[in-house]
């Protein structure tokens, strides 16, 4: 455990994960640390599906290690690859199987020659602040407590863990109030009789905004993604049944048809940064949850003799600490499409914010004349430390850029960014600031990104 790594990347979500797979690829000694047992972050450990999205109209903007995962999950049967969204909130998204996505990603990492933890976590941050580095890390496992060190350091972790331990400059919440988005405990259905949903779909579209434009796209599609029921939730909390504040309903279809992932629940006012609120959160999600599948066994076609398979296991967070990096994503550059000549990945999800104070989602689709925006390296690390990369959702962005960036394909660009970044850092020994960003580009293009 007391050995010197190359790079060490906290955090085993997509964006963890490709970060240390393209970093490993480039010939680097890599420790990957994840505090589940197992890799994929917020997909595998939270219920979130399906994966949205890597298109922008009918053009795919994000390619390399996450496509190459996609394409593994299709040949294992594990997914059916980019299909239509039937809501029409996105032209593309990705179902998959969470438990082929598990045997996917350990294959990745170890085809690379990575090094993975499981069931540990970073515990403190030990850095030399008059010399802008950190100088090591504290992991906390099942051996108790013990001291690694690399050369460079990624914080995947979603919150920003590893970067507030260190002391980073960092941001939270909404500038104002600080007020994060809300949390929401997934659940999963199998057994949902689709072929009752859809019939009540297309005979009722009035009912679904989202879908009144898309019948034919319904009669066709293999795999449902439906948002609305919004009357049905409404007398729901009219009469009692449903006491948090939710517009919609909001459930996708799985690779498997019938089974169905719930997005719906809306846990407001809590930092997912604090253990206690946390705590507290996961309990309401759950409570939450028991409401929900009460009212989908006795209102929504299609659900009477559903089996809930789970809730969660964890609750999801959408967002909460941001790196306050070299350059801040910002809302205008999302809405204006903006190019920037450093980029390092692209993307087309829209601005999309759940309101902190409950009822409502604030969507924002202008996306430039191209339907899509790029991301630059400068997010990724700040001024403080030469040795410090932050990546995933916790990047320096604004609270409203930040809604747009969140995803997880997204958040795997900006982790194989990240990896091919550190690998380069060290290959040319310069400090983040200084990595010529044409080095860089080219390294992604040969990796298979999108720019």
């Amino acid at each position: 455990m007391n050995r010197l790594y190359d790079i060490i990347v906290a955090g085993g979500g997509l964006a963890g994960t490709f970060a240390a797979v393209a970093a490993a690829r480039a010939g680097k000694n890599v420790l990957l640390v994840e505090k589940e047992g197992y890799l994929g972050g917020t997909l595998t450990n939270c219920g979130v599906g399906p994966m949205m999205t890597a298109h922008a109209g009918e053009k795919q903007v994000i390619g390399g290690l996450f496509q190459e995962m996609v394409t593994r999950l299709e040949e294992k049967n594990g997914s059916c690859g980019h299909v239509r969204d039937t809501t029409g909130y996105v032209s593309y998204l990705t179902p998959f199987s969470a438990e082929t996505m598990k045997l996917v990603l350990d294959e990745m990492i170890e085809d690379s020659d990575c090094h993975v933890l499981f069931h540990t976590q970073i515990a403190q941050a030990e850095a030399d602040c008059q010399n802008g580095r950190i100088v090591s890390v504290a992991l906390c496992s099942k051996g108790g407590l013990s001291k690694v060190k690399a050369v460079i350091y990624i914080d995947a972790t979603g919150d920003g863990d590893l970067a507030y331990m260190a002391e980073a400059p960092m941001r939270k919440g909404r500038q104002g109030d600080g007020l994060s988005q809300p949390m929401t405990m997934n659940m999963k259905y199998d057994m949902v009789d689709r072929e009752i949903l859809k019939h009540h779909v297309l005979e009722h579209l009035e009912d679904f905004p989202r879908l009144k434009d898309h019948r034919r796209l319904i009669e066709e599609s293999g795999h449902l993604s439906i948002a609305g029921f919004s009357k049905e939730m409404e007398a729901a909390r009219d009469r009692g049944e449903i006491t948090f504040s939710r517009e919609e309903l909001l459930f996708f279809e799985t690779d498997t048809q019938g089974e169905f992932i719930v997005n719906t629940t809306r846990i407001i006012g809590k930092d997912g940064t604090n253990p206690w609120e946390l705590s507290e959160s996961e309990r309401e999600g759950r409570r939450q949850c028991w409401e929900l599948d009460l009212f989908l066994r006795k209102s929504i076609p299609g659900f009477a003799r559903a089996h809930l398979i789970q809730t969660g296991p964890n609750i999801g967070v959408r967002g909460s600490r941001q790196l306050a990096g070299c350059y801040e994503l910002k809302e205008e550059d999302i809405l204006e499409g903006r190019m920037f000549d450093s980029r390092i990945a692209l993307a087309a999800y829209p601005i999309d914010i759940h309101n902190p104070h409950g009822s409502g989602t604030d969507s924002r689709f202008q996306m430039g004349a191209n339907g899509y925006y790029s991301i630059p390296y400068e997010v990724m690390y700040c001024e403080k430390y030469t040795n410090l990369f932050v990546t995933g959702r916790c990047v320096s962005a604004s609270f409203e850029a930040q809604a747009a960036i969140r995803t997880t394909p997204t958040t795997a660009a900006l982790g194989q960014a990240a990896g091919t970044a550190a690998a380069l850092c060290i290959e040319e020994n310069v400090r983040p600031a200084d990595l010529r960003r044409s080095l860089l580009r080219e390294a992604l293009l040969a990796g298979g990104a999108i720019l």
